[in-house]
């Protein structure tokens, strides 16, 4: 009952907020006056000078050459492309677009086209001239909007998030709408944890670890990160609760180009960075390179009970953690135009890694009650972990008679190698005396991937429609040497029952076809996805081998309506998949809190999720709303459960655990009345429902939470800007206790100088040191409470400098009605 009430509470918020929305600015928006029935259709492409990028969202509004009144008009797509019905009378179109010059078009109209029905006219490359702008003494820059979002993708653009700049990938998607990541470097999207993460739209070696890969690529490297919360067959099924592909920086203007940082900031951190670009005919050339030194001071503690044979045990965990790395990524790459509608690219990256860390614990044992201590135990790990990682990737991509006839083909491999070295000391300093102990672990890894695909794309239905059809091969081996040794007489000797190799295969062979169509209004897209996955592991010490193989459809289906030419309307759904992952399956990976570890479980099966989906988007002059209502419901859950031993020690492992269920209200909007502030704010409202089907020591879940954030961007001076960010995150439960509410704070401030060739950044995040994870875990005669906290409060400033580059141009308007992941 509980569920079917907020699902009629988030049902009337979303009515609440869009289709009253959408009324207001259908009478308000350009071309929503009734057409004529006979109408003709202006098409055309929108590009910078040198007809080299694409202008997204730029405006196009058609008027009479009678009496100048508004006709028509309409928004540009993500390749520029625009297609405006308007009525056969004489008439010319103005293109606007912020940070570029406006232009008139003349629109050729014969005697014939005037009387004709439904007639096509093509306005070819419409190209504009860059031009900054001062209103009131308040400067314009040519930069990007920090987000826009269509109705299934969501672009954040890290140029202009002032909080994080000198931070690394992990800062970034903590402050992307919709996106949080956990204490472990786990990220999830609306709340859930099943998401893909990909960069430059392929799997990559530099975020494959949990949480370590995101905190090694500095931000200077990223110039966006895409979020699809519901993708279509055309993207691979992975990712129950959606997909965010991290875009690295490449430009593609004339001549030579190019922006170079350096930033330090407390607790210790600097780093260096360029991103370069030079264009000449056919060939162009870019390069990323950035050096990052990072310390991370943290640290919590751990205080349980549990009764044993009537016995009680206490015990208390202090811990303090120091993380000291140092990252270089260098990424090299060519594009070849053969002609003006083929390009080939070769890409090479190179990344290596370094860290130093030590976690120094303090064991407190009491017996019967919190006040009789029985013993103080101090264990200490030193370790030292060196990474590769190398990627070879290369592309092609044809465009045939339209931009929606095209031909692409990629193949990438990766190489990836980690070596991990700890020595562990633990000593008793008071209560019975015990024998120090010492111990070394040794983790060698290795990671091998093959991966191409191939699409299609032809135009169907006079161009009205689109057929996509598409493969996709990986071939993925990784190989983990994990030894542990002890020193027992004397002499380092391996531990059998903690050291072991494990072998992992896997193969996803895929084939997809896609068919849209848009007819008036009305469009739609429909898919079918197949997937044959083959995955073998096997633990060489004890021969145990666990193969499976399995084959799955997955459907998917966008119905679009455009109640006018800049409100749009979709009903979507899909069907995901999240396969077991390397480390949910290898059972040894985890020594450092010998009371405490980790370990995966081979037997975990993966698990399946049907995704609906239900956005609206309505833009005005200086608002722009999206709203989404969604559902999620998952069968075979894959959950990390803490297991309770008798003699105190726990250990995490993966379950699959019934049925997860999420039904919530995603609000999103962006405010530009004020000139001198701009206002984003997002929040996703849900209920969370768990079934575990009478799990032993589990419980079921029905409960209501959401998170939101909310940045302010104020305009203070000509040249310079102030961010604010508030983020929370409402308490949850588990199945096994709950987390409590998270507050943070984090500051920005920018100054332009040097003519706006280059800017000054200043940042604090986590103002009041409160980005802290605390949590209970609660068990039969079992109860743990928890706080722990990676890194402390921190301050950076950075320096950007510009060659023969702008800052980051902008989207213009508001945003747009494309259809990202879903477009037909």
């Amino acid at each position: 009952m509980q569920h079917i009430k907020h699902l009629f509470t988030l049902i009337f918020i979303f009515l609440l907020v869009s289709p009253s929305q959408a009324q207001h600015s259908a009478g308000n928006a350009p071309g929503n006056r009734p057409l004529p029935k006979k109408q003709i259709t202006l098409t055309g492409t929108i590009t910078d000078a040198d007809k080299l990028i694409p202008l997204e969202f730029a405006t196009i509004s058609v008027f009479s050459l009678r009496d100048s009144s508004l006709l028509s008009g309409g928004l540009t797509d993500d390749k520029g492309f625009f297609e405006i019905k308007t009525a056969p009378i004489p008439q010319y179109a103005v293109v606007e677009f912020i940070s570029f010059q406006k232009q008139v078009v003349k629109i050729p109209l014969d005697r014939s086209q005037l009387k004709a029905s439904k007639r096509k006219i093509d306005l070819g490359n419409i190209s504009l001239q860059g031009a900054g702008l001062e209103l009131d003494g308040v400067t314009i820059r040519a930069e990007k909007s920090e987000t826009y979002f269509s109705l299934d993708k969501r672009v954040f653009n890290v140029g202009k998030d002032l909080a994080n700049q000198g931070g690394s990938a992990e800062d970034i998607l903590n402050n992307v709408p919709s996106v949080t990541v956990d204490i472990d470097g786990v990220v999830s999207l609306r709340g859930s944890e099943g998401v893909r993460i990909l960069v430059d739209g392929k799997p990559s070696g530099l975020v494959s670890r949990k949480g370590n890969g995101l905190k090694s690529i500095p931000a200077s490297l990223i110039e966006s990160v895409e979020v699809i919360t519901n993708p279509s067959s055309r993207y691979e099924a992975e990712g129950v609760a959606g997909l965010i592909n991290i875009i690295l920086k490449k430009d593609k203007g004339s001549g030579f180009n190019g922006s170079f940082d350096i930033n330090a900031g407390l607790p210790w951190e600097g780093g260096v960075g360029a991103n370069v670009n030079y264009r000449k005919g056919k060939v162009n050339w870019f390069a990323n390179y950035a050096l990052k030194y990072r310390t991370s001071p943290g640290g919590g503690y751990s205080y349980q009970k549990q009764t044993v044979n009537d016995i009680v045990r206490y015990q208390r965990i202090d811990q303090d953690r120091q993380q000291n790395s140092l990252n270089n990524s260098i990424r090299f790459g060519i594009d070849y135009l053969p002609s003006d509608k083929e390009t080939l690219t070769g890409a090479f990256l190179y990344r290596t890694s370094n860290e130093d860390n030590t976690v120094d614990l303090v064991y407190k044992d009491y017996l019967n009650t919190p006040e009789n201590l029985t013993a103080i135990t101090n264990r200490s790990d030193d370790e030292n972990e060196n990474d590769s990682n190398l990627e070879y990737s290369v592309s092609y991509r044809k465009q045939y008679s339209s931009r929606k006839h095209t031909l692409s083909a990629s193949v990438q491999y990766r190489d990836k190698l980690s070596k991990e070295n700890s020595d562990f000391f633990e000593e008793r300093t008071f209560g019975v005396a015990i024998d120090d102990l010492i111990q070394t672990s040794r983790n060698n890894e290795g990671e091998k991937t093959w991966l191409s695909k191939i699409d299609f794309k032809k135009p169907l239905f006079d161009g009205k429609g689109k057929l996509e059809l598409g493969m996709r091969n990986s071939f993925r081996n990784v190989s983990n040497d994990y030894v542990v040794k002890e020193l027992i007489n004397g002499e380092l000797l391996r531990l059998p029952q903690l050291s072991n190799m494990f072998n992992y295969d896997e193969q996803v062979q895929a084939l997809y076809t896609q068919l849209g169509q848009e007819i008036g209004n009305f469009s739609y897209q429909l898919g079918l996805r197949a997937e044959y996955t083959d995955i073998r592991t096997e633990l060489e010490e004890t021969k145990e081998r666990n193969d499976r193989n399995y084959f799955n459809v997955f459907p998917s289906a966008f119905l679009n309506y455009k109640l006018s030419q800049i409100n749009s309307l979709q009903v979507n759904y899909s069907k995901r998949i999240r396969r077991p992952r390397f480390w949910d399956l290898n059972p040894f990976f985890s020594f450092s809190d010998s009371r405490n570890t980790y370990s995966g479980n081979p037997d975990v099966n993966p698990e399946f999720t049907d995704s609906y989906e239900i956005n609206f988007i309505s833009y005005w002059d200086n608002l722009t709303v999206s709203t989404g209502l969604f559902y999620r419901h998952t069968r075979e859950n894959i959950v990390w459960i803490l297991d309770f031993r008798e003699d105190g020690t726990t250990n995490r492992q993966p379950q699959n655990l019934g049925t997860n269920d999420d039904l919530g209200l995603e609000v999103t909007f962006q405010y530009s009345a004020i000139k001198w502030l701009k206002l984003d704010a997002n929040a996703n409202l849900f209920q969370n429902k768990q079934d575990v089907f009478g799990a032993e020591g589990l419980r079921n879940t029905d409960y209501f939470t959401w998170f939101g954030r909310i940045t302010p961007r104020i305009i203070m001076w000509k040249g310079s800007d102030l961010q604010i960010r508030f983020n929370y995150r409402a308490p949850r439960e588990t199945v096994q206790g709950s987390r409590q509410a998270i507050a943070t704070l984090d500051v920005g401030w920018s100054l332009d100088v040097m003519k706006n060739t280059a800017t000054f950044n200043l940042s604090v995040r986590d103002i009041f040191n409160s980005r802290r994870h605390q949590g209970t875990t609660i068990g039969t005669n079992f109860y743990r409470e928890a706080e722990f906290r990676w890194r402390l409060r921190s301050v950076n400033l950075a320096f950007n400098y510009r060659i023969n580059q702008k800052k980051k141009r902008g989207r213009g308007g508001s945003g747009g009605s494309g259809f990202g992941g879903g477009q037909f």
